[in-house]
């Protein structure tokens, strides 16, 4: 297998004593699995032009333990059709130089964290062989748990005088940070959350609420007076279990209940770590308002009440009753593996460590084979626990981000569910072989976690469910009315709902 790494990995992983730690975790993956790292010659041309002349010949030098490519493959007809419509500059065409080494599968795949470029891919239906580094490690995890060094990763709050400051993790943000070890002494007996790997720092995440009387007079342009949650110290490492977007729930979780009116994060944008952060960050809804002591990057995020039914992510976990409200089941041994922080009281955290991608992930894959397929975008399900007459519950919101319903062959299936879903890649086989109607993918945000969970007889009381025998059996749409009288028997937060 021969992988092509674009410039940005070379650069960050050869000149940055602060990510090679990091980083270090994709190329153990590129060595372990045996495959060969492949340097393109504009990348060559690249690093010569840096200004710096020493770093320039350590960089040449270090190159000899890549694969580094002879010649450039004829650029196609297609790939120059992509090249006209979307390259501005001369690192545009060479980024797209790269993806026309995998239209003429000379490589294999592509790894790079240039969003162009992924976009570029996507236009030539090369989107299953350009990985970020995240989704690549999600990949090779999936594929390959028999490599994994470590399987046990949980969340959890911890005094943050009782985390080791002097693990290596927390070595990029002394770096970035001056005073970073005395702010982090002064917040000992303070909360933060966090994850560890095989006794190290995997993620760190310090969270403080702001009140609308707080000094912001270093950051430009102001503030308006407002109430704020601030994400103090955020930190994942590339890991492919989509601890980011574990620890993003955390924060929309934490703005909710402090009913916050915007939320906050002072970044550096000098890594690859950060730049991902920060890609996690814009996905949903935070963008870039200024500069704080006219250096670090500030990102905002509106937590107003408002709904985006077009990309829901901008305006997560709110939701519109005006969309269509469905109720669908999910059999117990797949509810909570996809829903942990909807587990019930009669089953054990300690089964649902949170070592699979699909865990931690907010954006969710659910297959069915319902009759009903008339999902949108911003539409709300409502999953229903399969048990029973008194074991029934609905215990959790989703929000539709998009239906798939043209899916080619198994391994377009396969490869469509595999990152989000609890089903194995013979699981997924033995699902698409099953029966004749061929299912399809719901993909969707896991938005809420209901306080009280109401059973199949209370719902049957309600009107949702009409009878036992009227439970539903995929896709079953409820109305508004039923909605209401979920909301005030579960005890919602009503303030997540846009009417």
């Amino acid at each position: 297998m021969r992988v092509l790494l674009d410039t940005n990995i070379i650069i960050h992983r050869e000149t940055s004593n602060i990510m090679k730690n990091d980083i270090g975790v994709l190329f153990r993956w590129l060595d372990k699995l045996g495959y060969s790292k492949c340097v393109h010659p504009v990348t060559i041309e690249e690093i010569k032009r840096y200004k710096d002349t020493r770093t320039v010949n350590s960089m040449v030098i270090k190159l000899d333990s890549y694969q580094v490519m002879k010649t450039e493959a004829p650029m196609t007809p297609i790939v120059s059709s992509i090249s006209k419509k979307y390259d501005k500059n001369p690192n545009d065409i060479n980024d797209t130089k790269l993806l026309n080494e995998l239209v003429a599968e000379r490589v294999d795949m592509l790894i790079t964290e240039d969003r162009k470029i992924a976009m570029k891919a996507s236009q030539l239906n090369l989107s299953d062989k350009v990985f970020t580094i995240d989704s690549f490690l999600e990949k090779v995890t999936s594929e390959h748990p028999d490599l994994i060094n470590y399987k046990i990763l949980s969340v959890k709050k911890e005094y943050i005088g009782n985390i080791n400051i002097d693990d290596p993790f927390f070595d990029s943000l002394k770096a970035d940070y001056h005073g970073f070890e005395r702010w982090f002494n002064k917040k000992a007996d303070e909360m933060a959350y966090i994850c560890k790997m095989d006794n190290g720092v995997a993620a760190f995440l310090y969270l403080k609420i702001e009140g609308e009387n707080e000094n912001y007079s270093n950051i430009s342009p102001s503030f308006s007076k407002k109430k704020r949650l601030k994400i103090g110290t955020f930190k994942v490492t590339m890991n492919g279990y989509k601890l980011g977007e574990r620890f993003l729930k955390i924060i929309f979780d934490n703005a909710l209940k402090s009913r916050v009116d915007e939320i906050y994060v002072t970044i550096f944008d000098r890594s690859i770590e950060q730049i991902r952060l920060i890609n996690l960050l814009t996905d949903f809804g935070f963008t870039k308002h200024g500069t704080k002591d006219g250096a670090e990057l500030v990102y905002t995020r509106d937590f107003q009440p408002a709904f985006d039914g077009m990309n829901p992510k901008y305006t997560f976990p709110y939701i519109d009753t005006n969309k269509e409200i469905f109720i669908t089941p999910i059999y117990p041994e797949y509810h909570t593996n996809l829903f942990p922080d909807s587990i019930l009281r009669t089953e054990s955290p300690a089964d649902y460590i949170e070592n699979e991608p699909f865990r931690n992930a907010i954006s969710k894959v659910f297959i069915s084979r319902s009759i009903e397929r008339n999902l949108n975008a911003g539409d709300i399900i409502v999953f229903y626990r399969t048990g029973g007459y008194y074991e029934s519950v609905i215990t959790t919101i989703g929000i539709v981000e998009s239906v798939i319903t043209d899916i080619k062959d198994p391994q377009h299936f396969i490869s469509l569910c595999k990152k989000r879903s609890v089903f194995t890649d013979k699981a997924l086989l033995e699902f698409w072989h099953y029966k004749k109607s061929r299912p399809f993918i719901v993909n969707f945000l896991y938005a809420y976690s209901f306080p009280k969970r109401i059973n199949m007889k209370r719902l049957i009381e309600l009107g949702v469910i009409q009878s036992v025998h009227s439970a539903p059996r995929g896709f079953m749409r409820i109305t508004y009315q039923n909605f209401k009288d979920i909301i005030r028997e579960a005890q919602i937060d009503e303030r997540i709902i846009i009417n």
